[in-house]
C-alpha cells in the first residue's frame, strides 16, 4: 500500500466496476496492495512454517488465488475443473523454492485481475440470480459469491499479516540471538 495514498475504497469510483461491485472490487485491490507490500522481503524458504500452529503464510497465499477461482467460477454458474480441484487439494503444501514468494504474489496479483475483469462483465440485474455452490450445489447468488469472495479474502490477508509478522520476527530474533 503507498503510503501517501488512502485506502482503496476511498479513491473513488473504478472505471467500468458496476456501482454495487465497487466495494467488491475495492477490498480485493486494497488485500492485493497490502499482501504485495507486507510480503516483499518474505523469505521463501519460511512459507511452509506455522508458528503455534497457525496457518503457514503460504497456505493463505494459495488459498488466496484459489478461493477468488472457485467462488468466481461459480458466480458463473460453473463447475469447478480437475485442475481447480487438485490446487484446492495442494493449497496446505507451499512451495519454498527460491522463487516462490513471488510467484505466489504474483499468482493472487493475476487472480485479482481476472476478479476484476469478471466484476466488470457482470450486470446488477444478475446479482440476484441464483447460483449452486460445490457438489451440494448449496444456495446462493451472485451478488453472494461475489461479496464471499471479497470478505474470505480479507479475513485470510489479515490472518496472513499476521502469521507473516510473527514469522519475521522468530527469524529475526533468531538473528539477534546467534
Amino acid at each position: 500500500m503507498s503510503e501517501n495514498l488512502p485506502e482503496v475504497w476511498l479513491r473513488g469510483p473504478l472505471p467500468a466496476v458496476p456501482p454495487l461491485l465497487q466495494p467488491v472490487a475495492h477490498a480485493l485491490l486494497q488485500a492485493r496492495e497490502e499482501v504485495t507490500a507486507l510480503l516483499a522481503d518474505f523469505p521463501a524458504s519460511r512459507l511452509a512454517e506455522r508458528p503455534l500452529g497457525l496457518a503457514s503464510v503460504g497456505f493463505h497465499l494459495r488459498h488466496l488465488t484459489g478461493v477468488l477461482d472457485r467462488t468466481f467460477t461459480y458466480a458463473r454458474a460453473e463447475a469447478l475443473s480437475a485442475a481447480q480441484l487438485a490446487y484446492l487439494a495442494a493449497e496446505s503444501q507451499p512451495p519454498t523454492h527460491a522463487a516462490a514468494t513471488k510467484e505466489l504474489v504474483q499468482a493472487f496479483s493475476h487472480q485479482v485481475d481476472a476478479a476484476l475483469a469478471q466484476l466488470r462483465a457482470t450486470p446488477e440485474s444478475s446479482l440476484a440470480e441464483w447460483r449452486g455452490v460445490g457438489r451440494a450445489q448449496l444456495p446462493s447468488t451472485v451478488i453472494g459469491l461475489l461479496v464471499h469472495a471479497a470478505e474470505h479474502t480479507t479475513r485470510h490477508v489479515g490472518q496472513l499479516l499476521v502469521t507473516a509478522r510473527v514469522v519475521k520476527s522468530r527469524e529475526y530474533a533468531s538473528a539477534i540471538n546467534e
